[in-house]
């Protein structure tokens, strides 16, 4: 790599990693360190294509989700995260219910399937349309629909308390790593 492309490079990554680790970081079930090691592999491997990506941002998300997939698909079993039982939420989105909403976000979201999570991340998180979808994970738009809707019923179930977070609630919790997902009754 060049001066010039190995200094386009290291402003990339100053510039975009804070959002970029989100994003792992979520796909990962909200592991952060699984997420640093997903975005650590997918800039490598960026910048041993740097000269030749027009769109890096775009580039390294798409590493960051065929990743993910990739260790869907691994034979051998995964470890669980053991988590405690979601704590009930107040009424108010005050600075302590808002970063226990994010707890509870974050417990649901690592039980979920690594499928159904990244399936929401692309659709909640990152506002992706159900065909983008579909074509970062090689399936049908259909089954992104689905996937979707059992995700969030499986979100239902594990998370009772995020439902009563309603549309102008969600307008007045603080920004965070994990934004809250709309489960609609």
């Amino acid at each position: 790599m060049d001066a010039e492309a190995l200094e386009s490079f290291r402003h990339f990554v100053d510039s975009r990693s804070s959002a970029l680790l989100r994003t792992a970081v979520l796909l990962s079930g909200g592991d952060r360190h699984a997420g640093e090691d997903l975005l650590q592999n997918a800039l490598a491997k960026a910048a041993g294509r740097w000269h030749r990506i027009e769109e890096p941002e775009a580039y390294v998300r798409q590493v960051l989700y065929r990743q993910q997939i990739s260790r869907w698909r691994l034979k051998w079993p995964r470890r669980e995260v053991s988590v405690a039982e979601p704590p009930d939420s107040g009424a108010g989105l005050d600075a302590s219910s808002a970063a226990e909403l994010r707890v509870v976000m974050r417990a649901a979201l690592s039980r979920l399937t690594a499928r159904q999570r990244t399936v929401l991340v692309l659709r909640y998180f990152e506002d992706l349309p159900e065909a983008e979808v579909a074509g970062l994970l090689g399936c049908s738009v259909g089954t992104v629909r689905s996937t979707t809707h059992r995700s969030l019923a499986r979100l239902r179930t594990l998370a009772p308390e995020l439902a009563a977070l309603g549309p102008a609630d969600a307008e007045q919790a603080p920004s965070s790593d994990f934004s809250p997902v709309e489960v609609r009754p």
